[in-house]
């Protein structure tokens, strides 16, 4: 099975957000993705990670798709996402990496509405997997560390990007 892994050079390069950076506390950063959801009127919205899933919902704001590990910050998240009501998928996918399954559990998940992706590892890279399997104007956002939340309107502009960041991950293989 092949599976990708990040290198140095990409992890650099992935410090500078992919779409646009919305800084400020959770409430800010719901607001300006309430803004971009009725702006794009997205199909689908995509949430990657267990902080702004977690604030997104709390505010209202539910997502067609929901990828999440329940880890913060490298530690078991206290405020624990639950998948709820949603088509719930299931991935095992090492830190730093991206599974091989991860391509088609990502795509499934974004053809069958109200899904959570529940990932035993980390869900970080799967950012790129949601750009790379949405459909165009999709709308994907994902948090940044100490800083909010990234935005994406998915275009060809961005898939361009994230082939070309997903093309100097290292394949690596594993049984």
């Amino acid at each position: 099975m092949r599976t990708l892994r990040i290198t140095d050079s990409v992890r650099q390069e992935l410090k500078i957000p992919v779409g646009k950076l919305v800084e400020g506390k959770p409430a800010d950063c719901n607001e300006a993705l309430v803004k971009a959801i009725k702006k794009a009127k997205p199909s689908p919205t995509i949430l990657v990670g267990d902080t702004i899933t977690k604030n997104a919902e709390a505010s209202g704001i539910s997502a067609d798709v929901v990828i999440f590990d329940n880890v913060e910050r490298r530690r078991k998240s206290t405020h624990v996402v639950s998948p709820g009501e949603r088509n719930v998928f299931h991935l095992r996918n090492a830190p730093g990496t991206i599974d091989a399954a991860a391509w088609g559990v990502v795509r499934a998940a974004i053809q069958k509405p109200q899904s959570a992706v529940i990932v035993e590892g980390e869900e970080d890279l799967l950012t790129l997997v949601a750009i790379a399997v949405a459909p165009i104007g999709s709308l994907v956002a994902y948090g940044q560390p100490d800083n909010g939340i990234v935005i994406i309107t998915v275009s060809d502009v961005e898939k361009k990007l994230v082939e070309r960041i997903i093309k100097n991950l290292v394949s690596i293989w594993s049984a």
